[in-house]
């Protein structure tokens, strides 16, 4: 499996210019909101988002600060989502390190979340980025839809495939399509080009959704436990939703009769668990996923080779074969 860094090589400088871009223009005069932002920039994860975008510009044409605009507001509206998003989930980690909300409070977190959605808009409008400004933004309004959508279905638990694709689609792969997306538009890209990478980021967007269903499911390669998290909040993700498509009226009454009851039960976590196993959930998911990282592959088929069209195919990969 192709590495993060390997995938990184063909824009390492860019990346390095990207992240003195990034901190250029997020200072601010307040002491209390650099110190947050510091700390946010200092934990942040893979950044996988503004590589996409810096990859499809290379791929598309050239980076340029058109591109790296595209980057900083693609990442900054998906960090200020999981700045909110940990207030709301009650979680108290991300990525192993202290929430924001842990070390600052739940105010301080959504005002922190609110500055970051209002600097990013306010610094692609000042520089005149209006295009890439409506196609985010678009994005930001379905990964809304998608979340308030998920919480209904556990409330409900009437989960359909329909169902779960068009959550994960609005709730993780547009951002990730828009992403890809707006790198090819901040390269000048054709419109044939800009479909093509739309279709990239959909399919590798709903491949890397999937991925993160099943390894909640998947003991961490370090404690060797597994979270059931999503079991825990009563979700229904793809391992097993294919299991209660293939249960008996029965077996499907009794396994959702489990997952109603789960905050009283905890013991439900082991069953559902089990079951999951047993009915073959996480090898028809992967089955699931791996189609879908093809299809992102072959959406790059009427690019000629080049070092940013390779990356992204590895990140095809590196999608696929992660393990966190």
């Amino acid at each position: 499996m192709p590495t993060l860094t390997q995938i990184q090589e063909p824009i390492r400088c860019e990346l390095e210019r990207y992240d003195e871009f990034l901190v250029r223009n997020f200072r601010s005069e307040s002491r209390y909101a650099s110190a947050v932002m510091e700390y946010i920039f200092n934990t942040r994860g893979k950044q996988l988002r503004p590589l996409i975008v810096l990859l499809s510009a290379a791929l598309n044409g050239s980076i340029s600060e058109r591109s790296y605009e595209a980057a900083m507001f693609v990442e900054m509206i998906h960090t200020a989502s999981l700045v909110h998003d940990d207030v709301v989930d009650e979680a108290d980690l991300r990525r192993g390190h202290p929430a924001v909300h842990t070390l600052w409070g739940s105010h301080t977190a959504v005002l922190m979340g609110d500055y970051l959605f209002a600097k990013s808009y306010s610094l692609c409008m000042e520089r005149g980025a209006t295009d890439i400004v409506s196609l985010v933004t678009r994005a930001i309004g379905l990964v809304c839809e998608g979340e308030l959508d998920q919480t209904e279905q556990a409330e409900r638990l009437e989960m359909t495939r329909q169902i779960y694709f068009d959550i994960i689609y609005k709730k993780t792969a547009s951002l990730i399509c828009a992403a890809a997306t707006a790198g090819a538009l901040s390269a000048g890209a054709s419109d044939t080009a800009m479909a093509q990478m739309k279709l990239y980021g959909d399919n590798l967007g709903i491949a890397f959704q999937i991925k993160d269903d099943i390894l909640d499911y998947t003991p961490n390669a370090k404690t060797g436990k597994r979270s059931c998290n999503d079991l825990r909040e009563r979700k229904i993700t793809l391992p097993l939703l294919h299991v209660l498509e293939h249960a008996s009226e029965t077996e499907r009454k009794t396994l959702l009769d489990r997952l109603r009851n789960i905050h009283n039960e905890p013991r439900n976590v082991d069953v559902l668990y089990d079951a999951v196993l047993a009915g073959g959930g996480l090898e028809e998911a992967d089955r699931t996923m791996r189609t879908y990282c093809e299809q992102a592959r072959r959406a790059l088929d009427i690019f000629p080779e080049s070092p940013a069209r390779k990356a992204l195919l590895d990140l095809c990969d590196y999608i696929a074969e992660r393990d966190r």
